[in-house]
């Protein structure tokens, strides 16, 4: 299954995928982790990486699409992923639509995380008092939240709108494992 996960920073996008990704025996492609990985090179763009993120500023589309495009055909993603995390530009999804297209690559799933603002602050606040995160503070998260608005959900919607059959609303203020139920029967639906 080839699933992409939309929906802003603190809507429970990543956690949802790790859960899925390993009941459906899948890669889990999270942009954040891999560019988090990334951070403990001791390398230029790796300098340049901590100095973009922890302003709350995205990663360049060159950087990115070259790291998610490996990804994709590596064989790890064979069985299956989910982008969580990209694409996030108008740009990134053109490269991206056309990339699948050169590959004879096709979407399963397409779910967006639909959350109150207000929600992902106090999760966001939260999240980082346990996990120290320097990406995670209240001023970042509002920079991010406004990056998202302008950017990334405008390519959602040019998702649900060509992937229309294939697209899922999801209520993530719920509980994680009512979440985890629904986007269980939600792939058993995208299996079909």
């Amino acid at each position: 299954m080839k699933i992409v996960f939309f929906g802003p920073p603190g809507s429970g996008k990543g956690t949802q995928a790790k859960l899925l990704s390993s009941k459906l025996n899948i890669q889990h492609l999270s942009t954040g982790d891999i560019l988090r990985e990334k951070l403990k090179d001791n390398d230029q763009l790796s300098n340049k990486l901590k100095e973009i993120m922890s302003a709350g500023h995205l990663v360049s589309d060159e950087i990115l699409n070259k790291i998610v495009s490996e990804k994709l055909t590596s064989k790890e993603s064979l069985e299956g992923f989910i982008l969580d995390g990209y694409p996030r530009t108008i740009a990134q999804s053109n490269y991206l639509l056309s990339f699948m297209n050169k590959n004879n690559l096709n979407f399963d799933l397409i779910i967006d995380f639909k959350i109150d603002f207000k929600t992902v602050e106090e999760r966001i606040v939260n999240r980082s008092k346990q996990e120290k995160r320097s990406d995670d503070n209240l001023d970042v998260i509002k920079t991010r939240l406004e990056k998202y608005m302008q950017e990334t959900y405008p390519v959602s919607e040019v998702f649900k709108n060509q992937f229309n059959d294939k697209s899922y609303l999801l209520d993530a203020s719920q509980e994680i494992s009512k979440i985890q139920k629904e986007l269980i029967e939600i792939a058993k639906k995208g299996k079909n």
